[in-house]
């Protein structure tokens, strides 16, 4: 039977004077006006559960509580791990591509792929936000210092980290808003709707999970930022479930899912914009639950896969201290290495030589110095938990006819 949608405001709308700054078609040079969306106050406004989304909600939050306190203190990596899948998936919804190899020579400050610089600016911005929400608050400051780190080193729109828009942004239609997807609010409503926001944000009355599927929502649709609007709105989804306790170590890459039905996603946040707001609940909710069954899969193969350790196994105590570490994170960095073997250059080029043959590590750099490794068992496993979750976000779509 089919659900009934819990009533939610829709976006009202605004007209704006509008001219074109650059050249192109006759009809954009000709429009002289431009019709936002503003969104509703959130701060206040009810909602609640059917009986069957309710039940749904609380499973996904029972597997993020299970998975973050089963496997976030055992097995440390897990959680650098889907830190460096969230960043590579989370910017690969805003069609930024590049591979762990990528990302790993960027680490180290080999520039040659763009989208694996902004790969790890993502990382690093989710960092940033997500701790901060662990002291119990979501602050205008922390999103703000989040956007700088995201967008600082930005040749565009640098100028314009960690502060909010003063310009009209929009979202599809190419170098003018007239054919856009979504127009945003203008720019001077933007502070008075994010105060709005964080006053939702701090609500305690309200499902985690669906109280995170709203807030990403109204996030996009205010678009506070110039850029990294969705790389930082998918932040907030794992800060609320921070605060809200229900994963204190774990980060749920929760961008993985929705990247596998990007279309989809991208669906939801326009159906929200006109007030449905359950179905997108319910998919977020199916998110968790899916990348969580396949992280707790992730942490027991890792687990696995601990390389064996001891004299009997390495020649030396420093092939024993590096093999310690290579379960710790996908990108093994030779800065890492000179800390942990107390900047003796020889050690290190023997000991990842030997690793390297032990097919243990592999190099993804060719320069002498700020070198490079992926730990293959790690590398390999992130790529095995992408492609599971978008097997079963993509057979559910398949099963259900989306």
């Amino acid at each position: 039977m089919p659900r009934t949608e819990h009533p939610w405001p829709s976006h009202t709308t605004v007209t704006l004077p509008w001219r074109s700054s650059v050249r192109g078609p006759r009809h954009d040079r000709e429009t002289t006006s431009v019709v936002a969306s503003v969104p509703p106050s959130i701060a206040r406004l009810p909602w609640s559960p059917d009986a069957d989304t309710a039940a749904l909600l609380d499973r996904a939050a029972a597997a993020l509580v299970h998975l973050d306190e089963h496997h976030g203190d055992r097995l440390a990596v897990l959680g650098r791990v889907l830190d460096r899948t969230e960043a590579v998936a989370t910017s690969r919804i805003e069609d930024e591509h590049a591979t762990l190899d990528d990302l790993a020579r960027a680490v180290v400050g080999v520039r040659a792929n763009r989208s694996a610089t902004a790969m790890v600016r993502a990382g690093g911005a989710i960092e940033t936000l997500v701790s901060s929400a662990a002291s119990g608050t979501i602050t205008e400051r922390a999103l703000l210092a989040a956007h700088h780190r995201l967008l600082r080193d930005d040749p565009v729109d640098g100028r314009y980290a960690g502060r909010w828009r003063d310009v009209q942004n929009w979202i599809g239609g190419g170098a003018t808003p007239r054919l856009a997807r979504h127009v945003p609010p203008p720019a001077a409503l933007v502070p008075e709707l994010m105060d709005d926001l964080f006053a939702f944000l701090h609500r305690d009355d309200l499902h985690p999970i669906a109280q995170a599927a709203i807030a990403h929502a109204q996030f996009e649709s205010i678009h506070p930022f110039t850029d990294g609007n969705g790389r930082i709105g998918r932040a907030l989804v794992a800060a609320v479930l921070r605060r809200r306790g229900l994963a204190r170590i774990v980060t749920v890459p929760v961008a993985t899912a929705l990247v596998a039905e990007r279309d989809r996603y991208f669906w939801h946040l326009d159906r929200y914009r006109r007030g449905v707001v359950d179905e997108w609940v319910r998919d977020l909710a199916i998110a968790i639950g899916t990348v969580c069954d396949e992280a707790t899969v992730t942490a027991l193969l890792l687990d696995e896969a601990a390389v064996p350790r001891g004299s009997r196994w390495w020649p030396t105590r420093a092939h024993d201290a590096v093999a310690r570490t290579l379960l710790d994170d996908p990108v093994v960095t030779e800065d890492h290495l000179e800390q942990l073997l107390d900047d003796d250059a020889r050690s290190i080029d023997t000991v990842t030589d030997d690793l390297c043959r032990a097919e243990l590590l592999r190099p993804v750099t060719e320069r002498r110095r700020r070198r490079a490794w992926l730990a293959v068992a790690v590398a390999d496993e992130v790529t095995a938990f992408t492609d599971r979750v978008h097997d079963a976000v993509t057979h559910r779509a398949n099963r259900v006819g989306w």
